[in-house]
């Protein structure tokens, strides 16, 4: 077998892992959206800052809400 067909493969699983990566933090971040939008227990200022925290932050902001902001809705 032929190394550039190897390198190619493996190009393809990590191509492959990353999409599915991603795709998985989109998800992520649209249910911590979702989530701060029905959040009832966030008063009217307190959910627009997350909201547009985690617009803003995105990924980043959706795991800060996650582990902070989160914790008020249970």
């Amino acid at each position: 077998m032929s190394a550039s067909i190897v390198l190619a493969g493996f190009g393809l699983m990590l191509w492959l892992m990353f999409a599915v990566l991603a795709i998985a933090a989109f998800v992520f971040w649209i249910l911590m959206l979702i989530n701060a939008i029905g959040n009832n227990r966030l008063s009217g200022t307190g959910k627009v800052v997350w909201v547009l925290v985690i617009i803003f932050l995105h990924f980043l902001g959706a795991i800060i809400y996650y582990f902070v902001g989160k914790d008020k809705a249970t």
